[in-house]
């Protein structure tokens, strides 16, 4: 068991547990209103925990509310050496976070203790920020002066995915958190155990009760009741397009400011005088990272011909090289799916792929079975050359560890090809050639583009997409101030 059974739904902050109900009445955990957390290495239970209603819903917003005065009236400097106490005790017990993240999620414990130690990370950079929020004034001579009030915007939603739970909760509760809001926020419904274990070290390190409260359960119920709520005063969500289009549906009746990460098809564009050997790296990095199962990871692969052949040489030696395992287990490079309908659905990605002509598996195409994988749900990392500019693995949005790449004769190729999606998340291109990088910068449709590098997001660049990729912007100041509304004080003399 992963420590946290018993658990219920944490809200007030103050060793309170909710009950879970039926139609508001009390009962004591029926089979149907738990939600297992799954292993999705081994297949098997690791926790369970409750299948919230719009009840518990109700009484976290009732519990923000109830909070946000008290929260709101302290400075923000103060507000920010309180999550400066929150970063430390999550520093202090790392290892055990990420063991936990590694278990309901799958990722390499490797990458889980850098994942939560990014969420540290955030929560020190906007602690650090707290004293730059601040208002205006503005002395307008005859006619009078003006003082530009920033304050926050009161009870906040916030709704992540199970792919990145520790980082994606950073990037959503520390900036709102900093500005004075109090918050009611979602897991995944797979990964709620590092959340509750987060919240809990907050309030051990004395966010006070009723500042960040946590309803596990799924979407369409808990989620839904969240945008739905009429006291909730922004919801930011990050997600795939379908569910980010009826949030911003449903929070559009009651005027709720919005933020949405939904999700990308990013290119990555390696030019004829890359480092290749560091390119190589890049790609594997980039799309293997998490099993694939990363907004922003690689998912389409453009390579200038005259270095295709050597460069594909390369990838694949190097992808066969990767181990695939149990995130656990020591020197494994990539864990499993989330999943068995993850794990299904990219093996259909590539079924119909190959049954239309539309490509050649170079190296891997299948589920990983026998007695290492028993229960699990992997995939092999996937290399696709000789792709159909059609093929839905350049036009959909493939969560998992296949990689296609296409050989072209020119920038301007390589560019028509790259906005030829309707995602705009990231890009990256590879090169020594300074204009070649401003040209690609200039010129694809895509929130953020990197330079000889790919997924590296820190927490002072703000970050989100275009085209159906989402609305808004976390981190940064920009994150911050998305969080706020300014109110202007006239004085006329």
């Amino acid at each position: 068991m992963s420590g946290l059974e018993g658990i219920l739904i944490w809200i007030d902050n103050n060793s309170r547990f909710m009950k879970m109900r039926i139609g508001g009445e009390e009962i004591q955990g029926a089979d149907e209103r738990w939600l297992q957390v799954i292993n999705p290495a081994t297949g098997e239970e690791i926790d369970r925990v409750p299948n919230g209603t719009l009840y518990e819903v109700d009484d976290a917003v009732k519990a923000a509310e109830a909070a946000f005065s008290s929260w709101a009236s302290r400075s923000a400097r103060e507000r920010g050496i309180i999550l400066f106490r929150c970063a430390a005790r999550v520093r202090e017990h790392h290892s055990d976070l990420a063991r936990t993240l590694t278990m309901e999620q799958g990722k390499p414990l490797k990458d889980a203790v850098d994942e939560v130690r990014g969420f540290a990370n955030v929560l020190e950079y906007y602690a650090a920020l707290s004293s730059s929020l601040t208002g205006d004034y503005l002395p307008l001579g005859p006619s009078g002066d003006a003082v530009i009030l920033r304050e926050p915007l009161g009870v906040c939603g916030a709704i992540i995915p199970w792919n990145m739970p520790a980082l994606l909760m950073g990037w959503k509760v520390a900036p709102a958190l900093v500005a004075g809001n109090t918050m009611v926020f979602k897991p995944a419904s797979q990964t709620p155990l590092t959340s509750l274990t987060l919240v809990r070290m907050m309030e051990e390190a004395g966010l006070p009760p009723g500042t960040l409260n946590v309803v596990t359960g799924k979407g369409d119920v808990v989620g839904e009741a969240l945008v739905r709520h009429p006291d909730i005063q922004k919801i930011s969500f990050t997600g795939d397009v379908e569910t980010g289009m009826r949030v911003q549906e449903l929070a559009a009746g009651s005027f709720k400011s919005v933020t949405l990460e939904l999700g990308g098809s990013d290119p990555m564009i390696v030019w004829k005088d890359a480092d290749i050997e560091k390119a190589v790296a890049g790609a594997v990095r980039g799309r293997y990272y998490n099993a694939g199962q990363t907004c922003t990871a690689v998912k389409r692969l453009y390579v200038h011909q005259s270095i295709g052949e050597e460069f594909v040489h390369r990838l694949k030696a190097k992808v066969e090289r990767l181990t695939v395992g149990n995130g656990l287990s020591p020197d494994v490079d990539m864990g499993p799916l989330s999943g068995a309908s993850q794990r299904d659905r990219i093996q259909k990605f590539v079924e119909t792929m190959q049954n239309h002509g539309q490509g050649i598996v170079l190296t891997g195409g299948v589920p990983l079975s026998g007695p290492a994988y028993d229960g699990g749900f992997f995939y092999a990392p996937t290399v696709v050359t000789d792709v159909h500019p059609e093929s839905p693995l350049l036009s959909k949005e493939v969560f998992g560890p296949v990689l296609p790449v296409m050989c072209i004769p020119d920038l301007d190729t390589a560019i028509c090809h790259a906005n030829n999606t309707r995602f705009g998340l990231g890009a990256s291109v590879w090169t020594r050639d300074l204009s070649v990088a401003k040209e690609v910068f200039s010129r694809v449709r895509s929130g953020v583009v990197w330079v000889n590098r790919h997924l590296t997001l820190p927490p002072e660049i703000p970050f989100g997409g275009l085209k159906v990729s989402g609305t808004g912007r976390e981190n940064g100041m920009d994150g911050l101030l998305s969080y706020t509304r300014t109110r202007s004080l006239f004085l006329g003399w």
